[in-house]
């Protein structure tokens, strides 16, 4: 067994979940088994965006003790737009 914990920020809110899951677990089942699933439809589990620390990693890689998964919300605004837009204004 592994301890680990799942968390999912929102702009107003973090929630985190802790969990005790079975060695070999893989990301996405653990996101699964967090319950964010269910409490935020937002999250789709097909499109699923995760890390661990903050640096990406597929979900379908193995958990392991300590590791703190990060649920990632699509961007709203590509950055690299955003950089030009503000250039564009302050010309």
């Amino acid at each position: 067994m592994v301890n680990i914990e799942v968390a999912y920020a929102k702009p107003e809110a973090q929630f985190v979940v802790a969990l005790t899951l079975p060695e070999g677990t893989a990301l996405d089942a653990a996101v699964k088994a967090s319950g964010l699933l269910e409490r935020f439809p937002e999250i789709a589990l097909p499109e699923l965006n995760v890390g661990v620390f903050g640096v990406v990693c597929k979900p379908d890689q193995i958990i392991k003790e300590g590791y703190r998964i990060e649920i990632y919300r699509s961007l709203r605004h590509d950055p690299k737009e955003a950089r030009r837009q503000r250039a564009l204004k302050q010309a």
